[in-house]
């Protein structure tokens, strides 16, 4: 007898139809949810990332931190720094565009900050933890680090929670990125965030190398796969000069060729930054920055905007302005004895200085008494240039005042400069009928003191002088038809300036002033340590922007001038002790006040020697002179 075969109980068999029909509509259902859900945007991607990579420095915060608590080598501790540090440089783009008081917490400089309450706040972060680890890691060193440490903790986290809430556009995120760019040029390479250890050409490699990773989210090779090309061959070798290995060491961070770099590399980069961005349909930036928001590189003619320190657009430079000014610079209807002018002490041909050591009072010629001569009487400081003064945050040595319009009635009211009166002046223009005319063609208002002064100030603001020998050759680098050269001797300076004799760290590129970059919105006063006479006896006895403020960081503080036409403004330092540049030179390479043996807490200036040689020193001078 054949068995009948077994079949499946009917039961059974509708179970597993339902069953697999149930898990292809789940399949379905899951992968027709993956095409409707709306992907997430480049600059949602971005943001991400970004957040992933504020993980990834919390990461190595903590192990630089374990490292510090339990008394790991000197060496565990500076390589546990390094990777933190790099860490950092990924995030930096965003994080100091979106957050700069909490980047300036984990990265500013090392120096106590008075603030606009005055409050005299303590450094904290990445700078101040290096100078406590590098060169060496001393054991007295250890209770300082481990509390500097666990603030950086705290504002990692802080950086953390405020990141959650930003939401970033595709413009936001190119801009920050060019602005990026232009960090690595005037702060990065220069050394500025990395005086002791020396790791800013790896630390700046690893912020173009985020850069790159996150440009990646916007698929550009769709757009334009040539431009997409260009772009990552630009950035590969800027990383790869960055990364070679003869940079690895502080000798190698003297040798770095910046000038190089910056016209060959750098300058590329945010070129085709902004490239990519008009391809892929980015809108730009139109507001009022004084860098501007469509500036291609550093160097290029017309992008840093002199109207921007005005208290008002309505302040804002006109042609009608700018002439009735030039009329008011040179004419003695201001002064109280009518026979002083502005330029009597900002003489054109001196590039608006007046080749004193300090400013003739304006009881300027002999005088007798009696029998006896009284010497001709001076006011406390040197003449500077006005040439670029409009980009500069505050105005005077000691920055007391905000914009040029109250810098030039404070010098016409001071009795040892100018000794006039602001209503007398105008009651006598008054009675001019040019004047009359040119005011009402400038302003609506006419002839008044607000009037006057912005008329001054636009003059004043007029007087731009950005390009120099220096700033062609790096602007034309890639053009060989535009034959700007500079000597062998300038172009050490160039380099020189930029890395190992850390003049950049205070003047910064392009300005060669004290006004911050990238930002470009406040002006350093530094503490240098000026002697009162050439032989470098004694302090000076001015104290600066401490009459100001009464904080003592500021302290025979002064602000941070220009730097352009300098071999026409001598001579040097806010009390012009110095008549030459190689005597300016010789200060700093001596480190300053402190290296005179001054003793001064407060110098911000390094008071270690630069150990500049005799033909480094003259390169020095050549570079300055192209300026």
């Amino acid at each position: 007898m054949i068995a009948s075969p077994v079949r499946p109980h009917p039961s059974a068999k509708n179970r597993l139809q339902w069953f697999l029909l149930g898990l292809s509509v789940v399949i379905f259902a899951i992968f027709l949810y993956g095409w409707l859900r709306p992907k997430a945007t480049p600059a949602q991607a971005v943001k991400a990332q970004f957040m992933g990579k504020i993980n990834e420095l919390d990461t190595t915060v903590s192990q630089l931190q374990r490292a510090i608590n339990s008394r790991q080598p000197a060496s565990a501790v500076q390589a546990a720094f390094r990777r933190a540090r790099l860490a950092y440089k990924q995030v930096e783009f965003i994080s100091a565009y979106y957050s700069p008081e909490t980047t300036r917490a984990l990265n500013g400089p090392n120096l106590p900050e008075v603030d606009d309450d005055l409050r005299v706040n303590a450094p904290e972060g990445f700078q101040v933890l290096e100078e406590q680890v590098f060169p060496t890691f001393e054991a007295d060193q250890q209770a300082n680090a481990v509390q500097t440490v666990a603030v950086m903790r705290a504002n990692v986290n802080r950086l953390r929670k405020i990141s959650e809430t930003n939401e970033l556009t595709d413009s936001h995120v190119f801009d920050a990125m060019r602005l990026e760019v232009f960090r690595v040029i005037t702060m990065g390479i220069t050394g500025f965030d990395s005086p002791v250890a020396l790791h800013s050409l790896s630390e700046a490699a690893s912020a173009l190398a985020s850069l790159q990773e996150q440009l990646a989210h916007y698929e550009l090779e769709r757009t334009d796969a040539k431009l997409a090309n260009q772009l990552n061959n630009a950035f590969a070798k800027a990383i790869e000069m960055l990364n070679a290995k003869i940079h690895s060491t502080s000798q190698g961070f003297d040798r770095f060729d910046r000038l190089t770099f910056i016209a060959n590399h750098a300058n590329v980069l945010s070129s085709l930054l902004l490239d990519a961005q008009n391809a892929l349909a980015i809108p730009v930036f139109k507001e009022s920055r004084l860098l501007s928001p469509a500036a291609r590189t550093l160097t290029e003619a017309g992008i840093f905007d002199p109207g921007h320190f005005v208290n008002t657009d309505e302040q804002r430079p006109t042609p009608e302005r700018i002439a009735l000014g030039k009329q008011l610079f040179y004419d003695p209807i201001l002064s109280g004895n009518g026979q002083r002018t502005c330029a009597t002490c900002h003489q054109p041909n001196r590039a608006f200085t007046d080749g004193e050591s300090t400013s003739l009072a304006v009881i300027n010629s002999t005088q007798k008494a009696g029998s006896k001569t009284v010497a001709a009487q001076r006011i406390s400081r040197n003449a500077p240039t006005l040439l670029n003064a409009a980009f500069q945050a505050v105005q005077f040595m000691d920055s007391r005042v905000v914009f040029l319009e109250d810098q030039a009635s404070d010098v016409i009211r001071n009795t040892a400069e100018m000794h006039g009166s602001l209503p007398v002046a105008i009651q006598a223009m008054k009675q001019r009928a040019d004047y009359r005319a040119s005011f009402a063609k400038a302003y609506p208002t006419g002839i008044t003191e607000h009037t006057l002064k912005n008329a001054l100030a636009s003059y004043v603001r007029s007087l731009v002088s950005l390009d120099s020998r220096v700033d062609q050759y790096i602007r034309n680098a890639n053009r060989p038809q535009e034959n700007v050269q500079l000597t062998a001797d300038e172009k050490l300076g160039f380099n020189l300036f930029m890395g190992k004799g850390k003049c950049a760290t205070c003047h910064f590129f392009p300005l060669f002033n004290g006004t911050v970059p990238p930002a470009y919105q406040e002006t350093e006063s530094e503490v240098l340590g000026t002697p009162a006479t050439a032989d470098g006896k004694e302090l000076d006895p001015d104290v600066g922007k401490f009459v100001l403020t009464q904080r003592e960081p500021h302290r025979y503080a002064f602000k941070t001038p220009t730097l352009r036409h300098i071999a026409q403004t001598a001579p040097y330092m806010h009390n012009g002790v110095y008549k030459t540049l190689e005597e300016v030179i010789e200060f700093y390479d001596k480190g300053g006040g402190t290296g005179l043996g001054f003793t001064l807490e407060n110098q911000t200036l390094p008071g270690d020697k630069l150990n500049l040689n005799k033909n480094e020193k003259r390169a020095l001078v050549a570079f300055l002179k192209a300026l």
